[in-house]
């Protein structure tokens, strides 16, 4: 009896030990949803950092797009087109001014009439001939001030350009081309002031020659008048 309780002992101790063993054994399939959690996770680590990084480059573009552009010409802008202001402002005698040139075209310029005296007449066309010249002097000037300004365009373009090749940003890129837009601004401001001139000279030369040919014609009719003009006399030549 002994011995039958004993081996059958011996054999639960047998059976019973596969069982043991099987709690210990390697399931693939929870291994391979492991590594598949592992790696999702992993995956999105991956997007957060490059979400990140790409968050970085956009600040360092936003960056780069504010950045004001390191050159500026506007002072010179400015210089260039004051100085051609200045020559303007000292046009001589008849000036850039309706109500003076109203005014002397009424009296220095007016038709000639029987009313004014030889000497007016002569001190009439003695003005306009000096403001005639004047004129033209103004207009040399301007011209001169224009041409003296070509070498600050020249300087300015250079720069403007070399600087928006190596624009980083937008707003550079703007700021650039806004600067250049100035710049060719002031080339039409220029080229205004010296057609001005030009033409203030031209008309002024026009309304000379106008009034001098009126002028002309009120003096050959006094000529001519009966009682004004010339009375001929003997003339003793010699003794």
């Amino acid at each position: 009896m002994c011995r039958l309780v004993a081996s059958i002992a011996a054999v639960a101790l047998v059976i019973a030990a596969p069982a043991r063993a099987q709690l210990v054994v390697f399931d693939p399939n929870n291994y391979a949803q492991n590594v598949l959690t592992a790696a999702r996770e992993l995956q999105q680590i991956n997007n957060q950092i490059l979400s990140l990084q790409n968050q970085a480059q956009m600040l360092i573009n936003q960056a780069k797009n504010l950045a004001s552009l390191p050159y500026s010409s506007l002072a010179q802008l400015q210089q260039s087109i004051e100085r051609t202001q200045d020559l303007l402002k000292q046009a001589q005698r008849l000036a850039y001014d309706v109500q003076q040139i109203d005014r002397a075209f009424a009296t220095t310029y007016a038709p000639a009439n029987g009313n004014m005296s030889n000497q007016d007449l002569v001190s009439n066309a003695q003005a306009r001939w000096q403001t005639s010249v004047a004129a033209l002097q103004d207009a040399l000037k301007v011209q001169a001030g224009v041409v003296g300004n070509l070498d600050a365009v020249k300087s300015q373009s250079a720069a403007l350009i070399a600087t928006s090749q190596g624009a980083s940003g937008a707003l550079q890129v703007t700021q650039a081309g806004n600067q250049i837009l100035a710049l060719q601004a002031q080339q039409l401001a220029d080229l205004t002031a010296a057609v001005a001139a030009q033409g203030r000279a031209q008309s002024l030369d026009t309304a000379q020659r106008a009034a001098a040919q009126d002028q002309g014609r009120e003096q050959l009719r006094r000529f001519l008048a009966p009682g004004e003009g010339y009375q001929p006399s003997n003339v003793q030549m010699f003794h």
